[in-house]
């Protein structure tokens, strides 16, 4: 489980379960387990301190790479 946070602020953002061993270039919204504090407008989704840390794609958010830090385990199988 990954908790992924904004890189400006350090605020988490969302609780994430990544599966495989890859990098976290989509989070799709379905794994998402518990949400923090982030919004959602315009097509895009911002952290409280209005930095833009994805694009809303339908059923994932695309990261943007320099954005967010994220901590936690990933699921390799």
């Amino acid at each position: 489980m990954l908790t992924i946070k904004c890189s400006g602020c350090k605020r988490k953002l969302w609780k994430y379960k990544k599966i495989g061993p890859g990098e976290v270039l989509r989070c799709h919204k379905r794994r998402m387990t518990r949400k923090f504090e982030f919004e959602d407008r315009d097509g895009k989704v911002y952290c409280l301190c209005g930095q833009v840390v994805g694009i809303d794609k339908g059923g994932f958010y695309k990261m943007i790479a320099k954005s967010f830090t994220y901590s936690g385990t990933k699921d390799n199988s």
